[in-house]
């Protein structure tokens, strides 16, 4: 895959579809190898005629890893998450946010449509709030304002997506990711035991997982300030996409971000957890996919 220099560091990301197509940037979770957006998922769009594109967030995967800022405590991080007070991080999701604006800005991109997920999300709403002239719509999906009064994953949640490998070896990394997506996962679009052990190693043998990067992640997001009033001032076209049985980020979370937002459209998906499933791909196509149409459209 190919890489750019960006805001003071290299990005991996992968293209789908046509350079000349309207732009359409997949901006990933907490510990998120870009692979987790699925292959038909970007396709599809791209067949809709748009030019899309994934990468991997500072921290993860094949972009760079900011050893050098230390590693924050996962203890007190998860402590202050849970009581709604915040932390102190080596880099702000802003910072990220301006990962995602130097990407566009590298491959000679001058407005997308901007699409996140879960912290992902977080950081494409603030893509659309402090980079308006990059932006020609915004989709959060299971994601969240950052309000401290709004309802907190589920234990096991976060000690899902906390607690690392048991070991370095490649099974043991392997069977905590197939854990992590079996608590997190949708109920009624399940992914196949064969479809969750494929994308997982492929992951793991991608990339080594690094327990201080996704402690700085984590750290971004409980130091971030609530999002509400910056996105009252997003104009650009907007929806938000949330699974009715989300158990990291409640659907609070995503109700809040809509009325955040004015105009937005919000969708929740019964039976939708916090994943991006074979059987969840037609319904992201769906909402996802008519949406950036639209906009597309009013945008031309």
């Amino acid at each position: 895959m190919p890489r750019v220099r960006a805001n003071g560091i290299d990005i991996e990301y992968e293209s789908f579809g046509r350079d000349t197509d309207p732009a359409v940037l997949l901006i990933m979770g907490f510990s998120g190898q870009l692979l987790l957006w699925p292959e038909a998922f970007c396709e599809g769009l791209a067949a809709k005629g748009f030019r899309v594109i994934r990468f991997d967030n500072r921290d993860v995967g094949l972009s760079t890893h900011l050893a050098e800022l230390g590693t924050p405590d996962t203890g007190a991080l998860m402590a202050a998450l849970m009581a709604g007070k915040r932390a102190e991080a080596p880099y702000s999701l802003g910072d990220m946010a301006k990962d995602a604006v130097g990407l566009l800005d590298a491959l000679g991109i001058a407005r997308a449509h901007i699409v996140g997920a879960s912290m992902g999300g977080m950081i494409a709403q603030l893509v659309a709030a402090d980079h308006p002239d990059k932006t020609k719509s915004l989709v959060s999906v299971m994601s969240t304002t950052g309000r401290r009064d709004l309802p907190q994953a589920k234990p096991e949640a976060i000690a899902a997506i906390t607690t690392p490998p048991t070991g370095d070896t490649r099974e043991a990394r392997i069977e905590a990711g197939m854990k992590v997506w079996r608590v997190i996962g949708s109920p009624g679009y399940p992914a196949t035991d064969d479809e969750l052990r494929t994308l997982i190693t492929r992951m793991a043998d991608r990339a080594d997982y690094d327990v201080a990067g996704t402690a700085r992640q984590m750290a971004a997001i409980v130091a971030a300030e609530p999002r509400n009033e910056k996105l009252k001032t997003v104009r650009c076209p907007a929806m938000v996409v949330h699974g009715g049985d989300d158990p990291l980020i409640p659907v609070e979370g995503g109700k809040d971000t809509a009325a955040s937002i004015p105009g937005c459209e919000l969708v929740v998906v019964p039976g939708m957890a916090h994943d991006f499933t074979a059987a969840l791909v037609p319904v992201y196509l769906k909402h996802i996919g008519g949406f950036i149409e639209r906009a597309e459209a009013k945008a031309a």
